[in-house]
């Protein structure tokens, strides 16, 4: 038997760990290859790729942002070839598993749950006396009449094969991100995620784990994600693995956790600023609500204040990057409330906070409740909300303005003194600064058009000259340090019309070369003859000196490394300059 297990990423850059465990379970009795693609790739392709290699079976993961082009895959595929043995498995087949037998008839097998067992069951019948009846987590039809078979009981992971060591995997690592898995199952009962239905959490063996690591870094692997629920659930395993990777990290390689930011103790966080190098661990951590009465509706128990600590602990370790995740549409959880989760949460000034809404994923405790909080939702994966009871579609358009412009000027980091001055001195919050520019931007219709950094700056600057009593000398001599300050190259032509005549900036650079040491020491010690000055500097007048903190006119002059490392900014008050000439 040809056997294929495949699925359709979300990225390029994403790898499957589902797949590669199918493919070491079933070995040595069955050779199983790995087919990769993405939801962007033209449908045609992945049929034509997979029909090529003349496959008896192909094994599709199945997950809500791929469900529905992996169904025309297949629906393609079964026409051209009656013959191929169609099977499902993963998250979105394993809840309304009727619904799905009836919505996919080319589909012959649905594989239930935790799938490595039951999948090489499977492949021994179809290869044998096709004797489906006594797979436990199997699903089929037998005489128009769809058989669903209970899961049996759970495997031991410290005895799984290591879905890592492929030769054909081997060119790819350093190029994409490769997912680890250390343990299964999630302790807390969330209503709206799918790792509450397992109790329990059960570990792989440890030291298979670090020798997969091991592994995956000596042969070029540079981005690992941990893909635990909660990987710091135990303090002492959680300790045991951070001192691993710092002792055993090659350079250029980084780990990222989801973890739970409000059991995470105070000594940890204190070893890791202590012992961790800067740029080795990312964290990713869900807060999703600070609403209290909404926690408790979805069985999330957080304590919001220890939380805070968490992440202002780590912020102020220096080490670690943060990405907090938001999710709009819970229940009990207006507008208004949820302003105020995201001011709360964006007041932690994480690297990255992800604004999501809600999707009633199948299996959920809140999908099934759904009508008691008056939930409409998209009938297709991947389910997100349409609006509730206290949350109107009209509410969740706005949001998702916020989020649109929220990616663009706070987790791109594309002008970060900028953007602390308006949310902090501005606007009243946060939350009312990128609403009121999320709503600007979506009438000027920019969500439908794509932008250069220039747009971006440019875009900001005309929103700031439509609003009332705003600082705009000083927010747009911010955005300059901001846009300067991103390039590694000397750019052509910077978004705004130079303050500064040509008379100026000769009389500028003239004095500049004279006494270079009006811009420091460290500039000084460029010793920047005239032709680098003008090949690699740009001059601009400014309202505020940042390095001071003070406003006050001075010349900003930034300097763009040969080498492409970006650029250095150097400020020179007027007032220093008038006295040095005179």
């Amino acid at each position: 038997m040809n056997i294929i297990c495949t699925t359709l990423n979300a990225k390029y850059i994403h790898t499957s760990l589902s797949i590669r465990y199918l493919k070491a379970y079933a070995a040595p009795d069955f050779n199983v290859d790995i087919c990769e693609y993405t939801i962007k790739d033209p449908t045609i392709n992945i049929v034509s790729d997979l029909y090529n290699k003349n496959p008896d079976i192909i094994g599709f993961s199945c997950y809500i942002w791929n469900i529905e082009e992996t169904i025309k895959v297949i629906s393609i595929l079964k026409k051209i070839k009656p013959e191929l043995i169609i099977i499902l498995g993963g998250p979105e087949v394993t809840y309304d598993t009727n619904e799905w037998l009836a919505r996919i008839p080319e589909v012959d097998f649905i594989v239930i749950g935790e799938g490595e067992a039951t999948f090489k069951n499977l492949l021994h019948q179809l290869h044998g006396e096709k004797n489906y009846t006594a797979i436990p987590g199997l699903a089929y039809r037998k005489a128009e009449k769809n058989i669903i078979q209970p899961q049996a009981s759970k495997l031991d992971l410290r005895e799984l094969p290591s879905p890592f060591r492929f030769e054909e995997d081997l060119p790819h690592l350093a190029k994409r991100v490769v997912y680890v898995e250390t343990s299964r199952g999630c302790p807390f009962s969330c209503q709206f995620c799918l790792s509450s239905i397992e109790v329990g959490v059960r570990y792989f063996d440890r030291e298979k784990i670090k020798d997969d690591i091991r592994y995956l870094m000596s042969h070029g692997a540079k981005t690992l994600k941990f893909v635990d629920r909660t990987f710091n659930i135990s303090r002492s395993y959680a300790l045991e693995m951070f001192q691993f990777l710092i002792d055993e990290h090659l350079p250029g390689t980084v780990f990222q956790f989801e973890i739970t930011g409000d059991i995470m103790r105070p000594e940890v966080i204190e070893f890791l600023n202590q012992n961790a190098p800067k740029g080795l661990f990312r964290f990713e951590i869900g807060v999703q609500s600070t609403n209290d009465p909404t926690n408790e509706l979805v069985m999330r128990k957080q304590n919001w204040e220890k939380l805070k600590r968490t992440v202002n602990m780590v912020r102020d370790g220096r080490k670690i990057d943060q990405h907090l995740d938001l999710i709009a549409g819970l229940p009990e959880e207006d507008y208004n409330t949820f302003k105020k989760t995201f001011n709360d949460v964006f007041a932690l000034r994480p690297e990255e906070l992800q604004l999501g809404f809600l999707k009633m994923l199948r299996g959920t405790g809140l999908r099934l409740s759904a009508e008691r909080h008056g939930y409409i939702f998209m009938d297709q994966s991947p389910y997100e909300i349409l609006g509730n009871n206290i949350l109107s579609f009209d509410d969740i358009v706005r949001i998702k303005q916020v989020e649109d412009v929220l990616e663009k000027y706070w987790n791109d980091h594309r002008m970060d003194h900028t953007i602390e001055y308006l949310v902090s001195k501005a606007f009243p919050s946060p939350f009312d600064f990128f609403q009121e520019f999320g709503e600007f931007w979506e009438n000027k219709g920019w969500s439908r058009i794509g932008h250069q950094l220039e747009d971006l700056f440019k875009r900001l600057n005309e929103f700031l000259h439509s609003k009332q009593n705003i600082d705009l000398d000083i927010i747009e001599s911010l955005m300059k340090y901001d846009y300067l300050s991103s390039h590694k190259y000397k750019p052509r032509k910077p978004w705004w019309e130079t303050s500064l005549s040509k008379e100026d900036r000769s009389l500028i650079y003239k004095e500049i070369l004279n006494n270079p040491g009006l811009l420091g020491q460290e500039f000084e010690q460029l010793s920047l003859s005239e032709k680098d000055l003008h090949k690699h500097t740009m001059l601009e007048k400014v309202s505020f000196n940042l390095d001071r903190g003070t406003e006050a006119p001075t010349i900003l002059v930034a300097y763009f490394q040969p080498s492409g490392e970006g650029a250095k900014l150097f400020t020179l008050s007027e007032s220093g300059m008038k006295e040095s000439v005179s």
